[in-house]
C-alpha cells in the first residue's frame, strides 16, 4: 500500500489550500473529504475577500493587516473568480460617529499591502447612484475598496492545482478511524485504508469530530457561529455592495449577485445543533429582511426571499461574549515529535487568509517531512484559469465573446467568471450552441458539465447547480431533473 507524506482531511478551503501547498513543494498528497468539496463552510460565507473593517473595533489589528496584505495577492492569482467592488458605508446617525469611521477607513487603507485597489472617500448619498434606493434620511457616507470572490470556485480550484501536483483527491469519503502506529498513521475512510506519515486536520466545524477517531486530544475548545444569508430579486440597479450598520451594533451586507439578485447577510448565532443539515432559521430570515427594510425605500419581507443559505463558523472560543466579537483569527495545532507520526489540527480560519493559513501550515510539517521551508509559490502561481494579470481582464473577456460569437452576453460573462481562461478547454471548436451537446437551460450545457465530472469531481445536481456553479437560481425543476438524470448516467458509467 502507498504511504502518502500527509493526508488532508477536510475539502474546504483551509485544507484544498494546505493540499495545494504541500504538492507543490514535492509531498504526496491525499485529499479526503466526506461530502463534496465546499460543500460546507467554505461555500456558505458572504463570498468577500476583504480585511474586516468591523474587527477594528475589536482591536485585531494583526488580523486585518494579514487579511489585506492577502487580498490583492489573491486577486492575482485568481482574477477570473475574484474581482474589485467599492462598498457603500452609510453614516447612521446616533451609531459610530463619522469621524470613527473614517479613522477606521484611513487605518484598513494603510494598514495592508493595498496598491491597485482605490482608497476610501467620503460621499454625499444624494449625489452617488447607491442613495437613490436608500431611505432619504441617509444622507452621508463613505465608498471603500474590497474583493468579491466566488467562494466554493476557489476552493475547488486549489483542488485542481493540488492535483495537478499530483495530489489524489477523494471525495464522498468521511473518515472514521485514525490509528497511529510508530512514524505511519492509518486511516479508515469509508471502506478504505490509507497511510500517511502526517495527517492535517483542517475539517472545519467537524474538526473535533475527526479528532475523536484518534487517539490524540484538541488543545482548544471551538465556537460554533452560524451565519445565514438570504438571496432575493435586485433590489438596486447599479453595481456598487452595502455595508450597513444596525441598531443593535451588527452590520450585515446587501451585495449585487448573479446578476438579477441581491445577497443580504449574515447573521451571527451559536451553533448548536449538528451538520448535517444546516439552514437559516425563520427568525434569522426575518431578521435580514428587517435589516434590510430599515435602510432601502422598498422594504423585504421573508416572502421575497428566492434562496437562503447558512454555514457554520469554526471559530476558536476566545471567552467572547457576543458571537459577532468571536475572533476570526487561527490557530495551528502539531502534535509533538515525541508522540510519532504528527497530527496537525487546524482551528479556526477564514476563506481570507486561506493561502496563508495553507504556508504555515506546510511550513509547521516540513521539517518532519523533509519538504522546502518559507516557500511561497502559491502567492505567485495563478489557480487554474486565471493565468492573465487583472488589468489584462477586460479584454480577455473580449477575446472570449470574440472567439465564440454564439454565447449570448450573460452566458460568455458566467463562464469567464467560473473558469476564466479554462472556458476554451470546456468549449473547445465549438461554433454553435448545438456544438456544445445537450442543453440543460441558461447556458448550461453537456460540455461543461462533462469538465465539471471529469475535472472538478462533481457527482450529482447539487454540486453543480450551487456549488461549481449558481444554475440552482435559474433552472426550472424539470429542467434540473434532467440534469439529475444525465449525471446518473454519466457518473456511473
Amino acid at each position: 500500500m502507498e504511504i502518502y507524506d500527509v493526508a488532508v482531511v477536510g475539502g474546504g478551503v483551509n485544507g484544498c489550500g494546505i493540499a495545494r501547498d504541500a504538492a507543490g513543494r514535492g509531498a504526496r498528497v491525499l485529499l479526503l473529504e466526506a461530502k463534496d468539496l465546499a460543500s460546507g463552510t467554505s461555500s456558505a460565507s458572504s463570498k468577500l475577500i476583504h480585511g474586516g473593517l468591523r474587527y477594528l473595533e475589536h482591536y485585531e489589528f494583526a488580523l486585518v493587516r494579514e487579511s489585506l496584505s492577502e487580498r490583492e495577492t489573491l486577486w492575482a492569482i485568481a482574477p477570473h473568480i475574484i474581482w474589485p467592488m467599492r462598498f457603500v458605508l452609510p453614516h447612521v446617525k446616533g451609531l459610530r460617529p463619522r469621524w470613527l469611521l473614517r479613522l477606521g477607513l484611513f487605518l484598513y487603507d494603510h494598514l495592508g499591502a493595498r496598491k491597485r485597489l482605490p482608497a476610501a472617500e467620503s460621499v454625499k448619498l444624494s449625489r452617488h447612484p447607491a442613495g437613490a434606493p436608500l431611505k432619504p434620511e441617509f444622507v452621508n457616507g463613505f465608498v471603500y475598496s474590497d474583493c468579491w470572490v466566488d467562494d466554493a470556485r476557489l476552493v475547488v480550484l486549489n483542488a485542481r492545482d493540488a492535483a495537478a501536483h499530483g495530489a489524489d483527491v477523494v471525495t464522498c469519503c468521511p473518515v472514521t478511524r485514525l490509528d497511529r502506529k510508530r512514524d505511519v498513521w492509518y486511516i479508515e475512510a469509508g471502506e478504505r485504508t490509507f497511510q500517511a506519515r502526517a495527517i492535517v486536520n483542517a475539517a472545519g466545524p467537524s474538526v473535533l469530530q475527526v479528532l475523536s477517531h484518534s487517539p490524540d486530544k484538541a488543545d482548544y475548545d471551538m465556537r460554533l457561529v452560524r451565519g445565514s444569508h438570504i438571496v432575493v430579486r435586485r433590489i438596486f440597479e447599479h453595481p456598487y455592495p452595502y455595508f450597513f450598520q444596525l441598531p443593535d451594533g451588527r452590520i450585515f451586507f446587501a451585495i449585487p449577485y448573479e446578476h438579477d439578485f441581491t445577497l443580504i447577510g449574515t447573521t451571527d448565532a451559536d451553533h448548536k445543533d449538528g451538520l448535517d443539515h444546516i439552514e437559516a432559521s425563520p427568525e434569522e430570515i426575518a431578521y435580514l429582511c428587517e435589516g434590510a427594510s430599515h435602510f432601502f425605500r422598498t422594504p423585504i419581507c421573508p416572502e421575497d426571499v428566492v434562496w437562503s443559505y447558512s454555514g457554520v463558523r469554526p471559530l476558536v472560543d476566545d471567552g467572547s461574549g457576543k458571537p459577532e466579537a468571536a475572533t476570526r483569527g487561527y490557530r495551528l495545532d502539531l502534535s509533538e515529535a515525541r508522540d510519532g507520526a504528527p497530527i496537525l489540527n487546524i482551528f479556526g480560519g477564514k476563506i481570507t487568509t486561506y493561502r496563508h493559513l495553507a504556508e504555515e501550515a506546510v511550513d509547521l510539517l516540513a521539517t518532519r517531512l523533509s519538504l522546502p521551508q518559507n516557500c511561497h509559490w502559491t502567492a505567485a502561481k495563478p489557480l487554474p484559469g486565471g493565468n492573465f494579470d487583472v488589468a489584462a481582464t477586460a479584454s480577455e473577456y473580449r477575446k472570449l465573446q470574440d472567439h465564440y460569437p454564439f454565447l449570448e452576453p450573460d452566458w460568455a460573462d458566467r463562464l469567464f467568471k467560473c473558469y476564466g481562461l479554462d472556458t476554451y478547454a470546456i468549449l473547445g471548436s465549438a461554433k454553435t450552441l448545438t456544438d456544445c451537446g445537450l442543453h440543460f437551460g441558461h447556458g448550461l450545457t453537456q460540455c461543461e458539465v462533462d469538465h465539471l465530472v471529469r475535472n472538478e469531481w462533481a457527482r450529482d445536481a447539487q454540486d453543480i447547480l450551487w456549488r461549481r456553479t449558481k444554475l440552482g437560481l435559474r433552472l426550472t425543476p424539470q429542467e434540473q431533473m434532467e440534469l439529475e438524470n444525465y449525471l446518473r448516467e454519466r457518473v456511473i458509467a
